[in-house]
């Protein structure tokens, strides 16, 4: 939950929380009839809440598909995922998952809290899949057939080279890409430039290698053994064991490989502006660019900053309402990556190591988003609230403050 004085700090934000929670509830009014598709949608919310804002607010042929896509890959991460489960039961499941979402009786309880959910009720998702056109039916099996056999090639080795994590992220996040664009292909709402797979494939693996970065402390710790994605031809030239980031005697060299990675990641942003800058579709845009957004914002806060070692580091959840509601154009795309490219440089300091090939990869991001002639037109995403705030706005603090306290009673709107 967000602290009070970060809501006090920031009370333009909000409102803007307020009204997102109100555009998800308005858009949960919205679910097609039939329990399954009723418990999908409440699934997709209790396992993503961001992803169900950005799938609800699609057009109507592509918002069940969507919804469907998500959660069925979902469950596919979930066995993935639990180390609980023996290798020889894990394997075929993972092998022979795009055969089970036709079986409207299947499921496999495994993972925690929501996601067993997710797992435990699995039939309804199969259910609301046969319900989808063929066209989309398609797509989803042939992409989870696809995921399902890199996880399980994965499940026997570990990401040893930096080879293996491009193939890695590609199976789980660039196929993803292409499912999704050949969705938008089959909607008929978007056609794509020729070049679509391999910008869809980078749109997966910026998203994916940033979540391999900030989920170290969380696949580390898993139990009972740890999930290791980070290239050991990467993290063993600065300790034995990619574990012993969390001793804080290995802090610097922690924050060193790190910032390695978080550099190697933004080598797919110019690939994702032109896959952007390609879409025709308003929603579809959003539904696309709003991920794009928060990756750079988390690996602005990622770099160079210990705590990905120690605990959580996640973009707040008011700059998240900012860039839900100010993400329309690729005007807005162009000033957050730049606003964020700006956080990160100014943490660049010149001993690290990879000092000169980071600024090299922020300014060449920098460059193409002030060619653009946009960036005065806009408010930064990434100011301290401090700054050049109307007086009015701090003087509504204390009426608001009834507000603030019914807010923090309501559920969380952001995960």
């Amino acid at each position: 939950m967000e602290k009070l004085s970060e809501i006090v700090r920031h009370p333009d934000e909000m409102c803007l929380l307020l009204k997102l929670k109100m555009e998800i509830k308005k858009a949960q009014m919205q679910i097609p009839s039939g329990a399954h598709w009723s418990l999908c949608y409440s699934m997709l919310h209790n396992v993503s809440t961001s992803f169900s804002y950005v799938i609800h607010q699609l057009r109507t042929e592509l918002r069940n598909p969507m919804c469907v896509f998500y959660l069925v890959l979902r469950a596919l991460d979930t066995v993935e995922d639990d180390t609980s489960i023996p290798k020889e039961v894990k394997l075929p499941i993972l092998t022979s998952f795009h055969r089970h979402i036709y079986d409207r009786d299947w499921h496999f309880s495994c993972g925690r809290d929501e996601f067993k959910v997710l797992m435990d009720q699995f039939h309804h998702v199969s259910s609301a899949f046969l319900q989808l056109e063929k066209c989309y039916q398609e797509v989803i099996k042939d992409i989870t057939k696809r995921m399902g056999a890199g996880m399980a090639k994965f499940i026997c080795q570990e990401v040893e080279t930096t080879e293996d994590h491009i193939e890695y992220c590609y199976y789980v996040a660039g196929l993803l890409g292409f499912g999704l664009s050949k969705i938008f292909l089959a909607s008929g709402l978007e056609v794509l430039t020729p070049d679509w797979e391999q910008l869809s494939n980078s749109m997966g693996l910026f998203l994916h290698k940033t979540h391999i970065i900030k989920d170290y402390l969380e696949d580390i710790n898993e139990i009972p053994e740890p999930r290791k994605f980070w290239p050991r031809q990467i993290w063993s030239k600065y300790v034995a064991k990619l574990e012993d980031f969390k001793d804080e005697e290995n802090s610097t060299k922690a924050v060193q490989c790190l910032n390695y990675m978080v550099t190697d990641a933004m080598m797919h942003i110019e690939d994702c502006f032109k896959y952007l800058a390609a879409l025709r579709d308003p929603t579809v845009f959003r539904f696309c660019a709003i991920p794009q957004i928060m990756a750079i914002g988390t690996l602005s806060l990622c770099y160079d900053n210990v705590q990905v070692f120690r605990g959580v580091v996640k973009v707040r959840r008011g700059t998240t309402a900012k860039v839900m509601d100010g993400t329309k154009t690729m005007d807005d795309v162009y000033g957050a990556f730049y606003d964020f490219s700006c956080m990160l440089k100014a943490k660049v300091d010149e001993k690290d190591p990879n000092a000169m090939e980071t600024l090299d990869r922020v300014e060449a991001v920098q460059k193409i988003c002030r060619d653009t002639g946009v960036l005065h037109k806009r408010n930064s995403l990434v100011n301290d609230g401090a700054q050049s705030k109307p007086l009015f706005i701090v003087m509504l603090v204390v009426p608001l403050l009834a507000i603030v306290f019914a807010y923090l009673r309501a559920n969380r709107v952001m995960e």
